[in-house]
C-alpha cells in the first residue's frame, strides 16, 4: 500500500520482455467474475497482426491442404500465406481462391505470385456479432425447412438440389462463430465486441452453434434423398406433421436462446417428445418399397432434427441458470 489507499501490483520481468513492454506503455486491467483481474497488454497487441504461413504438400489433395487452411482461420490468424514451392498451378490457384470465397466469411486474397497466395482477414466484429451470426444460420435453416418440406410433398428437384447448396452458407457462419469464439477466450476486447460478457458463455454458444450447423446438415439430408425418389409421398402421409413439428420446435428452441425464458425451454422439450406419436403412425403404414428406404431416412433426420431442437433449448436453460448466479 502507497499514500494509505492505493495499492500497487508489481509485473513479472518475463511476461513485460515477453510482451514487448516499455515504460510508459498502457495496460488494462478487467474485473472478472469470479474476483479476479485479468491484466492486458492490448496496447502493444492491437498493433500486431497475427501472420502464419502454410506450406502445400503436394502429395495430399487440395481439400487436405484447405482443411488446414480452416484450422487456420479458426485459430484467428489475420494474415494467412499459403506457400508452394514448386508453384500454383492455375487449377490449384482457382481452387483456393473459390474455396475461399464461398466457404469462409471475412477472408480475401489480397496480393498472390507463383508460389504465394495472401489471405488476410477484413472482418468487422462490431458489424457482425456473434448474436447477429447466430441469427443469419437460424434464418437460412428456417428457409430451408420450409422449402425440402415443400420439395418433398411437390417432388421439386431444383429446388432440393438449391437447399443442398444452400447448407454452405450456414456451414460459412459456423465456422465465423468458431473463430470469434476461440478469439473471444483469449481477448476480452474481442468478447466484448461480439457480446460475449463471461469466457464460459464461448462453450455454451459453441455448443448451441454446433448443434445448428448439424441441424443444417440434416435439412441437406434431407434434401439429397428427396432428389434420390422417384415418386410423390401423398399428401396424408404422417412425414408432412413430422416435418411441421421439426419446423416449429427448432423456431422455438432458437427463441429459447434469445429469451432465455426457464419455462418456455421446457415447453419446446415436452413438445419434441411428441416426434415419436407420429413416428409410431408412420410405421404403422404401408409404404411403397420404391421410396420406404429414403422415407426411413427422410424421417430418421427429421427426428434428430427435433432431438437437436431440444438440445438447444436445454442449453437455454443452463444459460440462465448460470446468468442467476452472476
Amino acid at each position: 500500500m502507497t499514500g494509505g489507499s492505493t495499492y500497487i501490483v508489481s509485473l513479472p520481468i518475463k511476461w513485460v520482455r515477453d510482451c514487448g513492454l516499455n515504460s510508459g506503455d498502457s495496460l488494462t486491467l478487467i474485473p472478472q467474475n469470479n474476483c479476479t483481474l485479468l491484466l492486458s497488454a492490448d496496447s502493444i497487441k492491437d498493433n500486431r497482426k497475427q501472420e502464419s504461413v502454410i506450406e502445400i504438400h503436394p502429395e495430399d489433395t487440395l481439400e487436405d491442404n484447405f482443411r488446414i487452411l480452416i484450422s487456420h482461420y479458426l485459430a484467428g490468424y489475420d494474415l494467412i500465406k499459403i506457400v508452394s514451392s514448386k508453384g500454383f498451378t492455375a487449377n490449384e490457384r482457382k481452387f483456393f481462391k473459390d474455396a475461399t470465397r464461398q466457404r469462409l466469411i471475412g477472408i480475401e486474397v489480397i496480393e498472390e505470385s507463383r508460389n504465394e497466395i495472401i489471405l488476410q482477414s477484413l472482418m468487422n466484429y462490431h458489424e457482425l456479432s456473434l448474436e447477429k451470426a447466430i441469427q443469419n444460420m437460424s434464418r437460412l435453416i428456417t428457409s430451408m425447412l420450409d422449402d425440402v418440406i415443400y420439395a418433398l410433398k411437390n417432388h421439386d428437384m431444383e429446388l432440393a438440389r438449391d437447399i443442398v447448396n444452400r447448407d454452405n452458407e450456414v456451414d460459412r457462419f459456423y465456422l465465423l462463430t468458431v473463430r470469434q469464439l476461440k478469439a473471444a477466450t483469449e481477448d476480452p476486447k474481442m468478447a466484448e465486441k461480439i457480446g460475449i460478457d463471461r469466457p464460459r458463455q464461448c462453450l455454451e454458444y459453441r455448443l448451441v452453434t454446433k448443434i445448428i450447423e448439424r441441424i443444417g446438415d440434416h435439412v441437406e439430408n434431407i434434401a439429397k434423398h428427396i432428389i434420390n425418389m422417384d415418386a410423390i409421398i401423398p399428401d396424408n402421409d404422417p412425414v408432412f406433421a413430422m416435418s411441421s413439428l421439426a419446423q416449429k420446435v427448432f423456431a422455438d428452441a432458437i427463441k429459447s436462446i434469445e429469451n432465455k425464458d426457464i419455462k418456455y425451454s421446457n415447453v419446446v422439450i415436452n413438445h419434441a417428445r411428441k416426434f415419436e406419436e407420429y413416428n409410431d403412425m408412420r410405421n404403422g403404414q404401408k409404404v411403397h418399397s420404391s421410396v420406404s428406404e429414403q422415407m426411413g431416412i427422410i424421417t430418421e433426420s427429421l427426428k434428430r432434427i427435433s432431438e437437436y431442437s431440444a438440445d438447444i433449448a436445454e442449453l437455454s436453460i443452463n444459460m440462465k441458470s448460470e446468468n442467476r448466479g452472476k
